[in-house]
């Protein structure tokens, strides 16, 4: 499968994701998203924040800002329940690879 495939596979996969955590009662924003290599290095190269191989400078990443009731929910606990479902769809979420990372939704397998 090509990139771009995966890449529109992931938008469709988090547009439908989205729609799911409204149904919930949550609201989210967009964190970052696509990592700029001339500012963040080509895959697997470590320039500025972030992992070397993120798959944010694949377009394979959104980190969602999540709010229940006004209150914006920072922990990777907060995330939890949305990161399980986000694994049934067949993506990756960084609160099971990184403690500190649980706002994170990926598409693809971790190298």
């Amino acid at each position: 499968m090509t990139l771009g495939q995966q890449q529109r596979i992931f938008s469709l996969k988090l547009a439908q994701f989205i729609v799911w955590i409204y149904e919930q009662g949550y609201e989210v924003t967009m964190g970052d998203a696509f990592r700029d290599p001339r500012v963040h290095g080509a895959f697997g190269e470590k320039v500025a924040y972030g992992a070397a191989s993120s798959f944010h400078k694949k377009k394979l990443a959104q980190d969602l800002n999540l709010f229940k009731d006004g209150k914006y929910l920072s922990s990777t606990e907060d995330h939890r329940m949305l990161g399980e479902k986000w694994e049934s769809m067949g993506g990756t979420w960084g609160g099971r690879f990184a403690k500190k990372d649980g706002n994170h939704y990926s598409w693809g397998e971790l190298r």
